[in-house]
């Protein structure tokens, strides 16, 4: 999943938020550098990826996409997803969408010492273009992908496939719909399995 779906299935918890954000930037040994929830959060955030990764309707979506964008075809649902989940906003938060993100960027901000640098450098840009309700739009999706298009090693053509999501919206949305049921409930049980496994040491 991407950014906006990771602070949703952070659950309003700080620290977890902080994790669920870094979770890709965390290697190795840095792990036992982090206070336990943010700790909590990196297991977290590979938890959602790992459950997106292997998830039949996922799946299924991106064997639509596998053809002409290959491996780059994970990264694009995940966009898409994003996407689906500021657009219905409403169903899933009574929090206005862009009161969430700025809480999110404030609390991200107050705990700015913990990240590592190569998130920093890349959160300063995430802020300044506020990635995150950029989302809400076909033309900020566009905008996404094609940006991280011009930074992948090989040809991606992922700054197409915004048009492959205006095409099969329906379908994708049908697919997220589902998905995303399942993945919050995974979520909501995975964090809590994570956080009680840990209190008991």
């Amino acid at each position: 999943m991407n950014y906006l779906a990771h602070a949703y299935l952070s659950f309003g918890q700080d620290e977890v938020l902080v994790g669920n954000f870094i979770g890709d930037f965390v290697k190795g040994k840095m792990m036992n550098t982090f206070p336990e929830e943010v700790q909590h959060g990196i297991k977290l955030h590979r938890e959602i990826d790992k459950f997106t990764d292997t998830h039949p309707l996922v799946r299924a979506g991106q064997s639509y996409l596998r053809p002409k964008y290959r491996l780059y075809s994970t990264v694009i649902t995940d966009i898409y997803f994003d996407y689906f989940l500021a657009k219905n906003w409403g169903r899933y938060s009574d929090i206005p969408l862009e009161e969430f993100i700025q809480n999110t960027f404030s609390t991200l901000k107050h705990n700015r010492q913990l990240f590592p640098e190569r998130f920093l450098n890349m959160f300063q840009w995430m802020v300044q273009e506020n990635w995150l309700i950029q989302y809400r739009e076909i033309e900020g999706i566009h905008k996404t992908l094609s940006g991280m298009s011009r930074r992948t090693r090989f040809p991606s053509k992922m700054e197409m496939a915004h048009l492959d999501l205006m095409e099969k919206e329906q379908e994708f949305q049908v697919i997220f719909f589902a998905f995303f049921a399942d993945l919050e409930t995974f979520a909501r049980e995975k964090l809590l399995e994570i956080q009680n496994t840990n209190a008991g040491h």
